[in-house]
């Protein structure tokens, strides 16, 4: 039996790295971390229809500091795949396809989700009365 000589798809060695790919990827990895973050969430749920043993010890992981950057990576998350989101509908609807504008964009996509991640973690802290 004889294998077809078939073209083979574009490997990242073929492409120079770019920004687009970067925050492409970075979309990838957020969608996982929302995943992973939803089971946190399903913990911390069903740590608190459990009872107060249960959601005290979901309270000491995620006062922790190992905790902490699993919030913060959550929190992150959760806004970049939004704002991101929100920049491939536009996409969708055939608005901001050219470089300067996909480039301006990502920008923008990333520094939205910081500044909300900041301001959520900034109101969070102020709602408990720390700040």
């Amino acid at each position: 039996m004889v294998t077809p000589q078939r073209p083979l798809s574009p490997h990242l060695s073929v492409y120079r790295f770019q920004w687009t790919m970067a925050l492409s990827i970075l979309h990838r990895l957020t969608g996982l971390g929302l995943g992973a973050g939803l089971v946190l969430l399903t913990w911390w749920l069903a740590a608190a229809a459990t009872g107060p043993d249960a959601f005290a010890s979901v309270r000491a992981f995620t006062g922790s500091i190992p905790g902490r950057f699993v919030v913060l990576g959550f929190t992150f998350s959760l806004f970049y795949h939004l704002c991101n989101g929100i920049r491939h509908l536009a996409w969708d609807f055939g608005f901001g396809y050219s470089l300067r504008t996909a480039h301006a964009s990502g920008w923008i996509s990333l520094m939205a989700a910081i500044a909300l991640t900041l301001l959520a973690w900034m109101a969070g802290y102020a709602a408990r009365g720390a700040l």
